[in-house]
Parts: structure tokens; C-alpha cells; sequence
């Protein structure tokens, strides 16, 4: 099984908590660690635009990734959210099998 970590910003702390609490009771993630305030600074609608963002790190599996992604977007107030995967490539392997039991298809019932 892989493991993966899915990072997207929003717009405020009480947004980030909702998504990351969200994302956790759906049994998408087994954690979300929100970071912030950060500042961002990007291209959008023609200009070069900063604003205050929290950071949210999912931590996840590929095979709850589609259905994390999914939620994302369904939630997050942003027109085009990002939702940027990164494979965890190693780690503490009773952490790793924290996050699958904790995403497992079959421990959401």
C-alpha cells in the first residue's frame, strides 16, 4: 500500500478546521495538520495577487486519494482548490499502518 501526503490552502483557520475535521471523520485522511497563517503569493485572474492562507496536510493512502480529492473540492470555497499529492516514500511503519487502519474502507462502517 502507499502512503501519501495532500497539501491545499484556504482562507481562514475556522475553514481550514472544518475541512480537516471533515476530511478526518470521513476516514479520508487520518490526519490533517493545518500550518498558518502562511502567505501566498500567485498569479490568478491576470495579476499577481497575495493573500493569507492555511496550510492543510493530509496525511492519506492512494487508495483513498480519489475520494479525499473529491471532497476537497466539494467543500473548499475556492474556484479551483489545490490538491497537490506527494507519495510518501518511507516512514515509522506503525505510523504507516496507523494511517491505513485509520482510512480503511472498512472502518468507516
Amino acid at each position: 500500500m502507499d502512503y501519501l501526503q495532500v497539501a491545499t490552502t484556504i482562507d481562514s483557520a475556522e475553514g481550514a478546521e472544518a475541512l480537516a475535521r471533515a476530511l478526518v471523520d470521513e476516514r479520508l485522511a487520518a490526519c490533517v495538520q493545518v500550518h498558518g497563517p502562511i502567505r501566498s503569493i500567485y498569479r490568478w485572474d491576470g495579476a499577481v495577487q497575495q493573500s493569507q492562507e492555511w496550510l492543510c496536510t493530509a496525511k492519506t493512502t492512494t487508495e483513498r486519494f480519489d475520494a479525499l480529492r473529491a471532497a476537497i473540492l466539494r467543500l473548499h470555497p475556492y474556484d479551483v482548490p489545490e490538491v497537490v499529492a506527494t507519495p510518501i516514500v518511507t516512514g515509522n511503519p506503525e505510523y504507516l499502518t496507523w494511517i491505513r487502519a485509520e482510512t480503511a474502507l472498512d472502518a468507516a462502517v
